[in-house]
């Protein structure tokens, strides 16, 4: 056995150099250093089917170092995935080829995230073993019973990120997480030792995770250590001391093997030490089909986790919500629609995302919320939601602690586990801190929803390090990303809805947290999901089209009144969502925006890129420096943002 896992394993090395030295590009080192834990992994831990790439109960396999990509891609083609072909890895890095430098999750099947921004694999990984646990607190051992695993070098455990994972994964007893670490002591630069001295083990028990070492090319050790993981209730670090570019005869053990081709004579040399007689790409039959194999012993445990979801009366259910699929019947949000459209209320967008989570939440039980331990600011739990702890997975709501950033990239594994409709709150000037994370979640087109309160100028006193200025612009920028900022209860709750139900994008919700009027009653349409819409026409011959965003909204509904009263026809539009706006066909987008109108935007933030909606002959009205500390009422006079000054500078530019 010993014989056939080291010939197995140096498939795995072979592979790699050769399709590294074929693009003259990539990260041979890696692959090569870990190809014999990832071969006991596959072959005697890792539960998993590649003729059914997608079955819910399959282990999850998180490559986090995510440059050592042809590891994966490795391993996918030998154990029989239907893709990569061996053309595909000849093609690594290549136009069209699913071997990107990288691996991403939208272009191969057995790729579950989207990895290569360091730690974020691991903080990932939390998130689908959160979202396991709690779907097997709802469906049970029967239908939801399975593991994580991660590969994660020195790296991933220097970046932030890690430390928000790794602490928030002890506190909540994630026992099914095992992260094995590729202990290789090089970087690009060098030694580790050159920016790192830490007691790595001590740093995972201190936050409460079990801890095995072993090494990394003893095939009986690392088996030992992966047994002992799994037995263990904790989350397991498996410290796997490695030799990256193991086989290289020079460059072995060195950061020469990190980031860059071998080389012809280092490659020939590697053949030779590792007794690799094959030559490019060429896989010997005995070995693929060993392989294969053990792909191949998977089916029978899909099999018969099928035959329990046909037996299980939760199988409707399970595959519903396996499939992203929203319930049918909208009764809660349509009841909560007909109360506003009732009752109009006065007060924050904040609040108003509340009301609306306290409708949806009970219809959805896919939905799991949290906050960035702003709960009672975001207003992000709904009455009755119970929290998701260590001793209740089956709650639906998470205080993920000061760790923002932890908190998207665990939401990004939620949704990409399945089962799961994530959304997180925190103030909007903290997206700072996620913005990788939201980015990934763009890039591996997965619904997750930020809540993002204290949207602006408008949360006053805490001043500028806290009033986001540039934060709109800066979302609407990230392409696949919807920004809303919706302007009351109604489009708040309509954004909610078109959210939820952008299976394919990220959202970000922008909501104040000042109080602000009504300016809805028709609910029978959502309006919102056009991105933009008439709130008001122009009673006098239209001059003006004054747009504007959130809690600005009303500001110039007032500015345009003062306007008509002077004789100026004034347009007013809500603009809740750029990216839905821009989706629109072009006569719907010329009817908002005539021609023949000045166009005038007013948000209280950065008015970089609302030319796009304006022309470069409008008029842009915003907040192009940063905020002060002072009441939100003194700040939007101090800064122009009164329906007076908006109408005046409109006339100003009319020449009135």
């Amino acid at each position: 056995m010993t014989t056939d896992m080291s010939r197995a394993a140096n498939a795995i090395r072979a592979l790699a150099m050769d399709a590294v030295e074929a693009a003259n590009s990539g990260h041979p080192g890696m692959p090569m250093g870990m190809a014999d834990v990832a071969t006991v992994l596959f072959a005697n831990h890792l539960v998993f089917d590649p003729k059914a790439p997608r079955w819910p109960d399959r282990d999850r396999f998180v490559l986090s170092a995510g440059h050592g990509s042809m590891l994966i891609y490795a391993l996918l083609h030998l154990t029989g995935y239907e893709k990569p072909t061996l053309d595909d890895i000849r093609r690594f890095r290549q136009w069209h080829s699913p071997c990107a430098g990288h691996p991403e999750n939208t272009e191969l099947p057995g790729v579950e995230c989207t990895t290569g921004p360091l730690g974020q694999g691991l903080a990932m990984a939390v998130g689908m073993a959160m979202a396991e646990r709690h779907l097997n607190g709802v469906f049970g051992d029967g239908l939801v019973d399975h593991r994580t695993w991660v590969i994660a070098g020195d790296g991933c455990l220097m970046e932030g990120i890690s430390q928000e994972a790794i602490s928030l994964a002890g506190h909540l007893k994630l026992g099914r997480l095992n992260v094995i670490w590729d202990d290789n002591a090089i970087s690009i630069d060098g030694p580790v030792s050159l920016a790192s001295s830490e007691d790595m083990p001590a740093r995972f028990r201190a936050a409460g995770w079990h801890v095995v070492a072993c090494d990394g090319h003893d095939f009986s050790q690392i088996d030992a250590a992966l047994a002992e993981a799994k037995a263990d209730p904790r989350p397991s670090l498996i410290a796997a001391k490695t030799t990256i570019g193991k086989g290289a005869p020079t460059k072995a053990g060195t950061s020469g093997s990190h980031g860059s081709p071998l080389g012809a004579k280092e490659i020939e040399g590697a053949r030779a030490a590792l007794g690799w007689t094959h030559g490019p790409f060429e896989m010997p039959a005995d070995i693929k089909a060993w392989w294969e194999g053990l792909g191949a012993r998977g089916a029978a445990a899909r099999a018969a986790w099928d035959a329990r979801l046909a037996a299980s009366d939760q199988a409707e259910e399970f595959t519903r919500r396996m499939a992203g699929r929203l319930p049918a019947g909208s009764e809660a949000y349509a009841a909560h629609m007909a109360g506003l459209a009732a009752n109009p209320p006065k007060l924050a967008t904040r609040k108003a995302s509340e009301m609306a989570l306290d409708a949806l939440v009970p219809a959805l039980p896919e939905l799991l919320g949290g906050s960035a331990d702003l709960t009672g600011s975001n207003n992000t739990k709904a009455k009755e939601q119970s929290l998701f702890t260590a001793a209740d997975y089956a709650g639906r709501y998470v205080h993920y602690g000061i760790r923002e950033f932890g908190m998207a990239a665990a939401m990004n594994g939620m949704a990409l586990h399945g089962g799961i409709i994530p959304y997180g709150g925190t103030f909007l000037v903290f997206s700072d801190y996620m913005r990788n994370a939201i980015r990934l979640a763009a890039i591996q087109q997965i619904r997750v929803i930020h809540v993002a309160t204290h949207d602006s100028i408008g949360l006053g006193e805490d001043g500028p390090t806290h009033q986001p200025i540039e934060h709109l612009a800066s979302l609407r920028a990230m392409p696949n990303v919807a920004v809303w900022r919706p302007a009351d209860a109604v489009e708040t709750a309509e954004a909610w809805a078109c959210a939820l139900k952008d299976e394919k994008r990220p959202s970000v919700l922008a909501l104040s947290r000042q109080n602000l009027p009504a300016l809805r009653t028709d609910v029978a349409e959502n309006r919102s999901a056009r991105g933009a819409y008439r709130l008001t026409a122009a009673t006098a011959s239209r001059q003006v089209v004054l747009m504007a965003t959130g809690s600005e909204v009303h500001v110039a509904a007032e500015a345009a009144a003062l306007l008509e009263a002077d004789g100026i026809g004034c347009d007013v539009v809500s603009m809740p969502c750029w990216e839905a706006f821009a989706a629109q066909d072009a006569a719907y987008r010329a009817d908002l925006l005539p021609g023949d109108a000045l166009k005038v935007s007013v948000e209280a933030g950065v008015t970089m890129g609302w030319e796009r909606w304006t022309g470069s002959d409008g008029l842009n009205i915003g907040i192009d420096h940063f905020g002060a500390s002072a009441p939100a009422e003194r700040l939007f006079a101090e800064y122009g943002l009164t329906a007076p000054a908006i109408a005046a500078r409109v006339k100003t530019r009319l020449g009135r």
